[in-house]
């Protein structure tokens, strides 16, 4: 077993890291983060079998205390590590700051610096990354992260600010770092120039666009067309957004049109695949009897019995699929069939439907026609 210790264990890149290493049963993780003594970082520092270094300063009170926070804490540690004589590798998290001339970036610069000098004198791996913008779950809004700090502001109907909606942000994902992170830690292999590390996927997005996406889920709860997410980087945005709901906020309300037939209700829309609708039909009753030129559909019972019917429109013959929750089974709805769906039982049926395009009540593609 593996023993390892991660510095700024509940940091938003520490939290989730200690979390995918909590799954692993061949390792053991020890955290630290500033409430700890030094007492302990020097025991756990002597146990550790490899070192996440995540501890940090990006926001003090003064800038003098970047070289505090960022220096000062790596070089303890390594002042640590080498009064015990072992060659425990250390990866760093830095920063792309570290190319600039600034106060937090000469501080991130210095850190390296040291984690290098140490590794070429000891003989000990190092694993230095310089990250851009990371974005995921538990990133701390109105910090240091412009996906965090929308998420967070949008997602309350909190105004955000937009200065230069042309220029462009590198950003990388929360889980590609703690994966990369990872295989650090197993392989002691990756993508790296010297002692330095590279993510090996990054999203290079303008404000505009990004702004764009974050509103459109905002949105999505009004008007239910959820983005395609055909790419990655949406995928991992909106489960970043939804990370940043407030708590009291994780549901809302679809509008349920009722009639003498039961309800039927939209659930889901998306542009490119169609949309998703819910019904709840009593005894006796039928819903349908049209037929559509191009549009398909498919039907899904999942509470009751029911049978749909099919009549070719210029046929004569009906055929007949029964359905019920207790062996579900999706039937296709293809064009050029009037169908209907009719409870059958003594009890309301539930049934799930999907259509391939959206309603559009000027080109609706549904026309009257019993089965």
């Amino acid at each position: 077993m593996k023993t390892v210790l991660v510095t700024g264990a509940y940091g938003f890149i520490g939290r989730n890291l200690v979390a995918s290493l909590n799954r692993r049963e061949d390792i053991e993780v020890m955290k630290i983060d500033s409430k700890n003594s030094l007492q302990e970082l020097e025991e756990y520092a002597h146990k550790a079998d490899f070192i996440y270094h995540l501890a940090g300063i990006n926001r003090p009170e003064n800038t003098e205390e970047f070289m505090t926070g960022n220096l000062g804490s790596t070089q303890h540690l390594i002042n640590i590590l080498n009064s015990t004589g072992k060659k425990t590798p250390i990866l760093l998290s830095s920063s792309i700051q570290a190319e600039q001339d600034n106060a937090y970036g000469n501080s991130k610069r210095a850190a390296e610096e040291a984690v290098s000098a140490y590794g070429h004198q000891k003989g000990a791996r190092t694993f230095i990354y310089r990250l851009p913008n990371v974005f995921g779950k538990w990133s701390k809004p109105n910090y240091n992260s412009v996906v965090a700090t929308w998420c967070y502001n949008i997602s309350r109907e909190i105004p955000i600010q937009v200065n230069n909606p042309e220029s462009e942000v590198k950003l990388v994902y929360i889980d590609d770092v703690v994966e990369s992170f990872i295989a650090a830690l197993d392989t002691l292999s990756g993508t790296y120039s010297s002692d330095y590390y590279d993510i090996s996927r990054s999203f290079n997005v303008k404000l505009k666009d990004l702004e764009a996406s974050l509103v459109s889920f905002k949105m999505s709860r009004n008007t239910l067309v959820i983005s395609s997410l055909k790419s990655d980087f949406e995928r991992f945005l909106y489960s970043t957004y939804l990370s940043y709901l407030p708590e009291n906020n994780f549901g809302y309300d679809l509008e349920m049109k009722h009639d003498n037939r039961g309800w039927l209700a939209e659930f889901i829309k998306t542009e490119h695949s169609g949309q998703v609708f819910i019904s709840r039909t009593k005894p006796g009753i039928t819903r349908g009897n049209h037929w559509h030129h191009t549009k398909v559909e498919k039907f899904l019972v999942i509470e009751g019995e029911a049978v749909v019917k099919f009549r070719q429109i210029e046929g004569e013959e009906i055929l007949e699929y029964p359905v019920n929750g207790l062996s579900l089974r999706v039937i296709d709805i293809p064009p050029g069939y009037t169908h209907s769906i009719t409870n059958t039982g003594t009890t309301d049926v539930i049934t799930l439907f999907w259509a391939n395009e959206l309603f559009n009540p000027e080109k609706p593609d549904t026309y009257y026609l019993e089965v």
